[in-house]
């Protein structure tokens, strides 16, 4: 439970409360800006929400510490590679190791009966992978497709972001439910929605890259559900 509370708070400061224009401020002026220092800060604080409790403040110290230097070495990685998915994934694995390993010798947390104690953290944290964290990892996975894509102007602003969440939100709640089968139905039902337009552009490109984007949306939400399920068996 302590790490499920530590990844949520992760997700949530670095995915869910830190805006575009942050991170291009950090990636401009690294060590010099302002939204850095803001960025770690806000880790601390949403860590000390979540758990609540004042015992934790070394380990939180120990996050807080390691994140700012592991997202400073990101900022100067950065402009060394063409790919900008490697620095982002390394950082992110570097980021989850170090709450797994604090955790791991973090022996002194007890499960007590509190207010706390009666959210399914596991689910909540679930949840909110499934949101925006997924949908800016998947923006970052199919960058350089997307170039290639033509922009259709007539689509609604983020339509495209807000139909994975929801639909990765659906995926989750079937899995939940026991339900596989309805989610095959949800893949037809955006098939059959997908067609016309696949038809009429006769894209090649743009089918590929929908296809893509899909399967790894589903994907990602089932392996979400998947870990779930099996974290309450």
């Amino acid at each position: 439970m302590l790490f499920t509370k530590l990844l949520l708070a992760h997700l949530i400061g670095d995915f869910l409360l830190q805006p575009k224009r942050w991170v291009v401020h950090k990636e401009a002026n690294k060590v010099k800006s302002k939204y850095l220092y803001l960025h770690v800060l806000l880790h601390a604080g949403l860590m000390f929400l979540l758990l609540w409790d004042f015992s934790y403040w070394k380990t939180i110290l120990v996050i807080t510490v390691s994140h700012y230097f592991l997202d400073l070495g990101k900022l100067y990685a950065n402009p060394k590679f063409k790919n900008k998915t490697i620095p982002f994934f390394v950082d992110q694995l570097l980021h989850v190791l170090v709450l797994y390993a604090c955790v791991y010798y973090e022996n002194l947390y007890e499960h007590t009966l509190s207010l706390t104690s009666l959210i399914d953290w596991p689910l909540v944290t679930a949840v909110v992978f499934v949101s925006y964290p997924t949908a800016i990892i998947m923006g970052i996975v199919l960058e350089g497709m997307s170039n290639r894509i033509e922009v259709d102007h007539k689509s609604l602003p983020n339509a495209g972001k807000y139909i994975g969440i929801i639909e990765r939100l659906f995926v989750l709640t079937f899995i939940i439910l026991g339900r596989w089968e309805a989610i095959g139905l949800l893949i037809t039902a955006k098939s059959v929605f997908r067609f016309n337009d696949l038809k009429e552009s006769n894209n090649r490109k743009l089918t590929e890259y929908i296809l893509i984007g899909t399967l790894l949306s589903f994907g990602m939400a089932i392996i979400a559900g998947i870990i779930y399920v099996g974290f309450h068996q």
